[in-house]
């Protein structure tokens, strides 16, 4: 009887060749661009103490109420899969004190999130995100440089159709009385909103213009906006900001109903939205969380960083990415003493970086020169027992069909001739 296969995890999804391969193409573009801007990598525990994400995402958010996989170790400790980035390089910035060798830090981070939600177009349970932090800057300037650097990330992959939204949150200055309007609009309006919404209006009430609900997005119409409120310092931080990006020709819209799902941002917000992915349109997001660093434990540290959301970018960019390199040449030994005579060379050519393929199944001309072609090579080397006895190997050009002579003992050259003339 045939065992049944174990197969994955209902939203825990693997990246399969050759789609792995464009995921690294759009990694190393995102990295080479971010060390550019001089971020280092920071790679981060996957796990980490749940009261890390309690106190940093904050407990009223659906993250932490609903989707965090959490579970107590065998020594009792309450452990998660990590949610979220942001939260972890705080943590990494306070246990390894990097405040103290430099006084400005940029930070970068690649690799999966977990988080219980039913899956959907672009989102699993397990999913991906580029990130990246900044500590230790408070200018506008430097939330101006880092969403340039995002569009420039989008131009670079061919990515259109993107518009930044952007908005202040205010600060623990002018937030407050914010709230207060914010929650006497509300419970105005309570019965219309959701079970989730009414029961975080006295705690967070700003959740409510962020809920998906459209009820809720009916019911918050016409609620105060957190510009009217902004005391004089973030008034000037956001029109700074807005300036900048004028000068550097970055298009955006302000959308005074943009806040952020987490309770740790303060002043700039944001998000790049992209059309073509549906409801869940938000393809980068982040802001400014000048006291978070603070909240967790660190001195106070300004601080300013993004997620990408890396299944979402690579809907968007997919079709666009340049096609994968293809090996330039295959060899086609015809016999196992052929196959013995080209290993070394085969071994030879992609030490030096000529990278070429070798079957070592015994199989026929025909099959192989079909893998040939399907691979993309530009060359195919046919050596057999013919060949052998007058050590020669036949060219074969895979796109004209032409076929010429190449002296066997000086195969490796020739072939290296070949490659730099294309």
């Amino acid at each position: 009887m045939k065992k049944n296969q174990i197969k994955t995890v209902k939203g825990f999804n693997e990246v399969l060749p050759p789609e792995s391969f464009r995921w690294r193409m759009v990694e190393d573009k995102f990295r080479d661009l971010l060390e550019g801007y001089g971020f280092a990598e920071l790679r981060l525990a996957m796990l980490e103490s749940t009261e890390l994400f309690a106190r940093s995402i904050g407990d009223e958010t659906d993250i932490v109420e609903k989707e965090m996989y959490t579970f107590l170790d065998r020594s009792e400790r309450s452990l998660t899969l990590r949610p979220e980035g942001t939260a972890s390089v705080v943590r990494a910035f306070n246990q390894y004190s990097f405040g103290k060798t430099s006084e400005i830090n940029k930070l970068y981070y690649v690799g999966p999130m977990f988080r219980y939600e039913r899956p959907q177009k672009g989102r699993y349970r397990q999913f991906h995100q580029l990130g990246a932090e900044v500590f230790g800057e408070a200018s506008f300037y430097q939330d101006a440089e880092t969403l340039v650097m995002l569009a420039q990330l989008f131009h670079t992959l061919s990515v259109e159709g993107v518009i930044l939204h952007l908005n202040s949150l205010g600060c623990e200055a002018c937030r407050p009385a914010f709230r207060d309007q914010l929650k006497s609009f509300l419970l105005d309006r309570q019965t219309s909103l959701c079970s989730d919404c009414q029961r975080r209006i006295q705690e967070n009430p700003l959740r409510a213009l962020d809920c998906k609900n459209p009820a809720c997005r009916e019911a918050v119409v016409g609620a105060p906006q957190i510009n009217e409120s902004l005391c004089d310092d973030c008034r000037d931080h956001f029109s700074g900001l807005c300036g900048l990006l004028d000068d550097a020709g970055l298009d955006y819209q302000v959308n005074s109903q943009l806040v952020r799902g987490l309770d740790y941002y303060t002043r700039t917000t944001f998000e790049f939205l992209a059309g073509d992915l549906g409801a869940q349109n938000a393809v980068a997001a982040g802001g400014r969380y000048d006291r978070l660093v603070e909240e967790l434990g660190g001195k106070p540290t300004p601080a300013f960083g993004f997620a990408i959301g890396f299944e979402r970018l690579m809907m968007l960019a997919g079709d666009k990415l340049a096609p994968l390199s293809s090996p330039f040449a295959a060899l086609v030994p015809l016999g196992e003493a052929a196959l013995r005579r080209l290993f070394p060379i085969h071994v030879n050519l992609n030490r030096d970086a000529q990278v070429t393929t070798l079957s070592f199944q015994q199989k026929s001309l025909k099959s192989q020169l079909k893998k040939a072609d399907k691979d993309g090579v530009m060359y195919a080397l046919i050596v057999g027992p013919d060949e052998l006895s007058q050590e020669i190997a036949i060219c074969r050009n895979m796109r004209t069909k032409e076929q010429t002579q190449l002296p066997l003992r000086n195969l490796e050259e020739a072939l290296q001739e070949l490659y730099h003339e294309c």
